[in-house]
């Protein structure tokens, strides 16, 4: 008599990682950043970047400041637009395949960026609950 077929094993959905914590800085560490609130005026796709959208931002300041922001996997431009986020407006210029980005927007995620490819990762963007000026202080 053959032995009956024996049921597969249950696969058990991937642990996210924990990423491992970063150094502990200074009060005054901290406070060097400024963190403010923008609203996303425009948003198109990077031109030469799958991950990344090109933000247009009302920082308050008069002036509008673009970002370059690796969300595409969770938003669109479209739903972007009108949408207040939390900036670091203070960080140093870099250009991004091409494209200047002054400042970065703040967002959570629920695995490390060098995660193997095959986990899933969810990114979701950090915004005041209420509505508030662009430009107010983030503290």
């Amino acid at each position: 008599m053959a032995d009956a077929p024996q049921p597969a094993p249950e696969s058990k959905p991937a642990t996210p990682a924990v990423p491992d914590a970063k150094p502990t800085i200074t009060f005054d560490e901290f406070a060097k950043l400024d963190l403010r609130v923008a609203r996303v005026v425009a948003a198109v796709n990077h031109p030469s970047a799958d991950k990344l959208l090109k933000l247009t931002l009302d920082d308050g300041s008069g002036t509008p400041r673009q970002i370059c922001a690796g969300i595409r996997a969770d938003y669109t431009a479209e739903s972007m637009v009108g949408k207040l986020i939390v900036i670091v407006a203070n960080l140093a210029p870099r250009v991004i395949r091409g494209e200047e980005s002054r400042g970065m927007l703040l967002a959570a995620s629920n695995v490390p960026k060098d995660a193997a490819a095959d986990t899933p990762r969810r990114v979701v963007v950090l915004s005041p609950s209420a509505e508030i000026s662009p430009g107010s202080i983030v503290s």
